[in-house]
Order: structure tokens, then sequence, then C-alpha cells
């Protein structure tokens, strides 16, 4: 492999790792927000129980997905993480319609389920493609 595909393939493993993070914190974010959205403001951070703060981070977390598992699937061409990442984005983009609702546990449960299944998305793709640029060593506890 030559030195600019290197740099490719580890600008999209990071960009993976990135999305794969931000889902999972979204997640927490959303399960934890109702318990703790009084607390926000007195520790300086209300901006995080803004609903346009809430919207931005969804939108941007569905776009960095769609291209870094999109990426994955035509170098690795396994469906698994797009199979994750579908249900997970329906769920977030559903979940920030309720944002507004009076059934503010419908939003928060949907788009903690969307941001899991998007994080699961995120570390399968990147355990697919360490398989398939030759980074994965194979030793005792490897199931392939």
């Amino acid at each position: 492999m030559d030195s600019e595909q290197t740099n490719k393939s580890r600008w999209w493993h990071a960009a993976d790792r990135v999305g794969a993070m931000a889902s999972f914190l979204c997640a927490i974010h959303c399960a934890l927000l109702p318990f703790v959205i009084a607390l926000l403001p007195l520790l300086g951070l209300g901006f995080l129980a803004d609903h346009r703060f809430e919207r931005a981070f969804v939108l941007c977390a569905c776009v960095l997905a769609s291209f870094v598992l999109i990426r994955g699937y035509r170098r690795h061409q396994r469906a698994l993480p797009l199979r994750l990442a579908m249900p997970g984005l329906a769920l977030l983009l559903l979940g920030i319609v309720y944002i507004d609702g009076s059934v503010s546990i419908v939003h928060s449960v949907l788009v903690t389920s969307g941001g899991l299944l998007l994080a699961s998305a995120h570390f399968a793709n990147l355990r697919l493609d360490s398989r398939s640029d030759g980074t994965h060593v194979h030793g005792p506890q490897c199931a392939h």
C-alpha cells in the first residue's frame, strides 16, 4: 500500500472513530438529559439542552455516518454496518421530529436507540475495515 492510500485509510479510520464516539456520546446524552436537565445551566452547559444543538448534532452525525459507512461498504463489501446504520439513522431522524413534542420519553428512547445503533455500525465498520486493509493480526482470541 503506498503512502497516499495509507493516509486516506488513516483519515477514514479516524472519521469512523469520531463517528462512533459521537454516536455513543449522543446516545448517552439523550438517555441522561431528562435526568440532568436542571443541572446543566448550573454547570454552564445549558447549550446541551438546546433543541437547535441537538438537531445540528444529529444531522452532522447522520451525514458523517452516511459517508463513512458507504465508503466502508465499498471497501470491504460487507453490509452489516449499513444494516445497523439504517434503522439507527431512521430512529435519530424520527427522534428529532419528537423533540418539541409533549412526549419527551418517546424522543429520548428514539434518539438513544438510534445513537447506539449508529455507534454499533461504526464499530462494526472499523472492525471489518481493519480486516480488509491487512492490519488485522490473527491471534489466539481471533475468531476469523
